[in-house]
Order: C-alpha cells, then sequence, then structure tokens
C-alpha cells in the first residue's frame, strides 16, 4: 500500500494527511478550541493556532458515551474525551499535472446515533468512495449526550453560565471552519451539501432554520430524520432540573453539580433519565435541540411552514422497513401493542383510531412494527417536506431496497440500510458478504442510481432525470428499488393519520 504525505494550510497552521487507495486523508482537524475546563456547556470558541505542523493522520476523540458504541473494529475501540470538536476531510488524489482544477463540491456529513452516541470515525462514514468520484467530503464530530445535546442551559447562573443547543453551535462553526479553509483542499466553499442520517438528518433539517447558518449550505439532504426531539424552553427547563437531580444536585447548585460530574457520571445519569422518560412518555426525548433562543428561534418546521427557514433544494426520505432495526437493538420506539397504546393513550379516540387503521392488520407484529417506525421516522419526513416544499425545491424519496440476506434476517430495508448505498458499502468485502453474490448486480445497481442522484444534487441542486419535485397535491416520491421508479403519495393513508397528532401537545 503506497502511502506518502500531504500537506494544506488553514487558518490556524499547517495539517498533514496522507494519500491512500486515490484519496488524501485528513483525521481529526481541530474546528474549535476543546470544550473542556471553564468552557465545558459553553458555546464554541474558533480554534488555537499552532506552529509547525500538526500530524491529522489516526483519529483523536470522540464524544463521551458508553463504550460499547465506540468499537471501530474487533477488540478495537475509539477513545472517548471532551476534547472532541474536530472533523475529517476527503480528497481526491488529483494528478500533479492538474493543480488548476475547479473547485470540488462539499459533502458535509452529520453522523446519526439519537443524539446520545456515535463518531465520524465509524468506519461506515470513511466517505473515499464518494471523493473519488468527485467531491470533497468532510465528516464532524460534535458534543453528544448531556454535554452537547440536552438542553441544561436553565440550570445557568452568573457564576455558572450554562449555554443552550451547544451541538448546533458546533456545526455552525464546523461549517465556518468549512466556509474558511475548504479551498486550501479544494473545495468549494460555495458549494457545500449537508447531509446525514438519522439524528444526523434532524440535525440537517434543524439547521435550515438556524440563522447563523445562512450562507454556509447550498442544498441539503436528510436521511430517515427523527420525530419528536424537538423542545420548547419549558421541556427543556424540566428536562434539565430531572438531570440534574440524577447527579444529586438540590434546588440551587445544578449548574455546579453538572460542571464538576465526570463525564462518565454524566452519560449514565443520560441514560437513566432516557429510560425513565421512556416510561413516563412525558412529551419529549430528553435529547435534541430546544427552540427559543438565539440560535433557534423556533420549531424547524414552523420556520419551514412559514418561509423563515433557508430556502435551499433539500431532498428528505425514509426507508421501507424503518422500524424493524428497533425490535431488535436499542428497543427504543414503540413497535409493539402495549407501547403503542401507551403512546396513543393521550390522543383523542378519533385520532387514535385513525392511526391504528391506517395500518391494516394492527395489532399484529408487522402492523405495529410499521407503526412504530412511522411514529419515529416517517411523520418528520412527511412534515418536512410539506412545510419546506411549500417555499424551496423538495424532493422526497422512499428506500425500499434489501439484498435477500436481510429480508431472511427480518431487518429488510431497515433504519440505516440507505447508508450502505451511500457510501458504496456493497463494493467492500462486507457488502459482498451481504449480497451472497445472486444479489450483487441489483445492490451495485441501486448504490450507483443513488450515489449518482447525490452526487448530481451537491454539483447542482437537482438530483438527476426523472424524479420530480415534491409538490402538492400529486406528491411524487422516488421509490429507490430493483425497479426504481416514481409513485404519487405512496402512503398516503398512513401520512394522514398521523396528521395533528403530537406528543409534546399531549
Amino acid at each position: 500500500m503506497h502511502e506518502h504525505t500531504v500537506r494544506a494550510t488553514t487558518g490556524s497552521g499547517v495539517v498533514e494527511g496522507f494519500t491512500r487507495s486515490g484519496v488524501n486523508r485528513w483525521r481529526s482537524i481541530p474546528y474549535a478550541r476543546p470544550p473542556v475546563g471553564a468552557l465545558r456547556f459553553r458555546a464554541p470558541q474558533p480554534p488555537q493556532t499552532w506552529r509547525g505542523v500538526r500530524y491529522c493522520h489516526g483519529f483523536a476523540n470522540c464524544a463521551p458515551q458508553q463504550r460499547r458504541y465506540t468499537m471501530l473494529g474487533v477488540g478495537k475501540y475509539q477513545p472517548m474525551g471532551e476534547d472532541c470538536l474536530t472533523l475529517n476531510v476527503v480528497t481526491p488524489q488529483w494528478p500533479d499535472a492538474e493543480p488548476d482544477h475547479e473547485p470540488l463540491p462539499v459533502m458535509f456529513f452529520i453522523h446519526g446515533g439519537g443524539y446520545l452516541m456515535g463518531s465520524s470515525a465509524t468506519p461506515l462514514y470513511d466517505g473515499a468512495a464518494l471523493a473519488r468520484r468527485g467531491c470533497v467530503y468532510v465528516s464532524v464530530n460534535y458534543r453528544l449526550g448531556a454535554l452537547g445535546c440536552v438542553d441544561l442551559s436553565a440550570l445557568s447562573t452568573p457564576d455558572t453560565p450554562i449555554d443552550s443547543n451547544l451541538f448546533l453551535r458546533d456545526l455552525v462553526m464546523a461549517l465556518r471552519w468549512v466556509r474558511d479553509n475548504i479551498g486550501a483542499f479544494g473545495g468549494d466553499p460555495h458549494n457545500v451539501t449537508i447531509f446525514g442520517e438519522s439524528a444526523g438528518a434532524h440535525a440537517v433539517a434543524t439547521l435550515l432554520a438556524v440563522p447563523d447558518a445562512e450562507g454556509l449550505f447550498a442544498q441539503a439532504i436528510s436521511e430517515s430524520p427523527a420525530s419528536g426531539l424537538v423542545s420548547g424552553p419549558q421541556t427543556a427547563a424540566k428536562i434539565a432540573g430531572k438531570f440534574a437531580a440524577l447527579l444529586g444536585a438540590g434546588p440551587d447548585d445544578g449548574a455546579e453539580t453538572v460542571m464538576r460530574a465526570r463525564p462518565r457520571d454524566l452519560v449514565d445519569a443520560l441514560d437513566t433519565l432516557l429510560v425513565r422518560s421512556l416510561d413516563d412518555m412525558d412529551g419529549a426525548f430528553s435529547l435534541g435541540p430546544t427552540y427559543g433562543d438565539d440560535i433557534l428561534p423556533d420549531d424547524p418546521v414552523e420556520a419551514m411552514r412559514r418561509g423563515a427557514a433557508h430556502k435551499v433544494p433539500l431532498i428528505v426520505g425514509t426507508n421501507a422497513d424503518e422500524g424493524k432495526l428497533f425490535t431488535r437493538f436499542m428497543k427504543l420506539l414503540p413497535t409493539t401493542e402495549s407501547a403503542i397504546e401507551r403512546l396513543l393513550s393521550t390522543a383523542e379516540p378519533e385520532a387514535r383510531e385513525r392511526i391504528t387503521s391506517a395500518y391494516p392488520g394492527y395489532p399484529k407484529p408487522a402492523a405495529c412494527v410499521a407503526l412504530g417506525g412511522d411514529f419515529a421516522f416517517g411523520t418528520a419526513a412527511w412534515q418536512i417536506a410539506e412545510a419546506h416544499s411549500l417555499h424551496a425545491p423538495t424532493y422526497v424519496y422512499r428506500y425500499d431496497y434489501a439484498p435477500r440476506t436481510l429480508h431472511w434476517s427480518g431487518l429488510g430495508a431497515t433504519h440505516a440500510t440507505e447508508l450502505l448505498a451511500v457510501f458504496d458499502i456493497y463494493r467492500t468485502r462486507f457488502g459482498s458478504a451481504l449480497t451472497a453474490a445472486m444479489d450483487r448486480r441489483s445492490a451495485l445497481t441501486v448504490s450507483r442510481d443513488l450515489q449518482a442522484r447525490w452526487r448530481s444534487f451537491s454539483r447542482t441542486g437537482v438530483p438527476g432525470e426523472g424524479w420530480p419535485r415534491y409538490t402538492e397535491p400529486e406528491r411524487p416520491v422516488l421509490v429507490f428499488d430493483r425497479r426504481t421508479r416514481v409513485e404519487n403519495d405512496p402512503n398516503a393513508l398512513r401520512r394522514t393519520a398521523w396528521e395533528g397528532f403530537s406528543l409534546a401537545s399531549s
């Protein structure tokens, strides 16, 4: 494996990366000052400068989380730490004879993980396959869990100030870094596409309503955004109080308690809080953005509806079997009759009837899993599409493709499986095992089509031929499958059944 080093000059100093397999990579470049000590729970500060060359060959820390989520390979775990505000850059290896090529579109990836886990170093998010085909790929870490995605600002005191929406502020800071520095890596700072999956897709949709993010991206792709993750200030304050109490705080020393707590204790207390909130169904998931401050003045979907969000082209969609993953792992979704009945217990009887009757066979297991998947992801994608399409070009997809191995295992086209196509995993050894030879051709065809559309969208804001914009009343949806096709409003009954349902208002 021939490897040599490559250097780029950023506003903070020179960074050295390496070349391998046709791409240049820089890992763990700091885009902000480490948010440690007095900077814990504060808005990110610009990075410090350094002298000489900073070696960016390996991955540094991911954000504190449960260790089991930090696995990078068999027996190999990524180190964790609060000093985690870094990003990675992957570029094509251009022949030295072409230093004057046009700047490339930038694809900026925000990882998912429910706002409590995940890392840009996860092998799936490598991004080399995207970069080789002509973009600069950036993947970012942001503060997770209690350190970044639980709004503890209600605990703030003059002596111990705590800022709100830290993870959103981190992402804006990272996008500013891209605007100011990506030219040195061959990227076009005026053509950045933000894309993400699950909580990362939710962050993408939320950034559409962040005034400070204006002009920092030109397109957005939201793959399976999650529902119910936006809180108002009162709910956030209630959650902050419960969280501080779990750490042993009294009524007046919440800020000092969370400032002093070890990262490990913050992670454990959040786990306890999540388990309890699932039991209480108290109107909000404890993680995610809070509207009503300077960084996020409005609920993002409301901002889209009113035309107050950034009017950039958007792709949004879901997978056919979203809920199936959560019957096996991370059992956070209501995918059983008892959980669904508890979820709908506060709804009006006619709303409960309307929702359950949209899933033929309810309460049979398959209907329960489909309902749980729509509650968690479908409703968000439909709301975002309906609202954003009033003011800006919006394209909606449903990802139905799954090789037979995934169907046999009972997962089908479940949550996150479109990432196998986006990141060209079906070309790897792991992907070959998944397709067991007989599905290889169809898997590569779907991957090629999806990637070509993401690429076209990142260049021009239009995702290729034959994918009409989402408009009423037809509501066309591109269905990715063995035979990719356009269907008008394919889940009309399910989509309309959820209209007006909200956990938070119950």
